[in-house]
């Protein structure tokens, strides 16, 4: 009896060792989810001299914002509106005048910048008769006709400049000139030249207190013609 309380001491630690075996072949138990590993910040590979370069800034460029301005222009127009004499006559930049004497119909340009009216002429020859000045001249409206030769009284001379040319003294008549129902006797001056578009030039002294002139048309008079004889 007396070997009991020995064999029950061996029991005892053969138990004790049993249960130490068991925990200890027992699988660890999960991390908790709450638990998380921090990851070491990534750091710049070292270039060739075996230093990391230097960090730069980066900067967000600002958005660009475009303002578009609208601007309505307002534009009046104002109408003048100018008094003209119901006894003159309208005329335009280039009319058909018929000329006295010899009742030729003849293209004129009308000038408000020339002060006397200015008639082109060929074989133009001054004389004298019974003491004073003539003039002799032939005249043509540019036709097939023959040229009409024509004597007159000379009033004057005038000396006209014109740009490139040198001053020309002209000789001065009076001669009548008709547009419409506008008749006028005026100082003409005679130029000899060639060949021309308007062999007459119509200047202020004949459209002074008779006519107003529209250089935006052209014969607003029509064609002109000539006046009937015994008129």
């Amino acid at each position: 009896m007396r070997f009991l309380p020995c064999i029950s001491l061996l029991l005892l630690v053969q138990l004790l060792a049993g249960c130490e075996t068991l925990r200890l072949s027992q699988p660890a138990p999960p991390e908790s989810p709450n638990v998380f590993e921090e990851t070491p910040p990534a750091q710049a590979a070292p270039d060739a001299t075996g230093q990391c370069p230097p960090v730069e800034a980066v900067v967000c460029a600002e958005p660009e914002v475009k303002v578009v301005e609208r601007v309505i222009e307002r534009k009046f127009e104002t109408i003048v509106e100018v008094p003209v004499a119901k006894d003159k006559l309208v005329l335009g930049s280039e009319e058909y005048f018929v000329i006295e004497p010899g009742a030729l119909r003849l293209k004129a340009l009308v000038d408000t910048g020339a002060a006397t009216c200015s008639l082109s002429v060929g074989d133009m020859t001054p004389f004298e008769r019974d003491g004073n000045d003539w003039v002799r001249f032939n005249l043509s409206d540019g036709g097939d006709a023959e040229p009409l030769k024509i004597e007159l009284p000379i009033k004057r001379h005038v000396r006209v400049a014109r740009p490139g040319f040198e001053r020309q003294r002209r000789p001065v008549v009076n001669m009548s000139l008709s547009i419409g129902e506008v008749t006028h006797m005026v100082e003409v001056n005679l130029v000899e030249r060639g060949e021309f578009e308007f062999p007459l030039l119509v200047g202020r002294n004949f459209l002074k207190d008779a006519a107003v002139v529209d250089v935006s048309r052209k014969l607003v008079q029509g064609n002109g013609t000539a006046p009937a004889v015994g008129k």
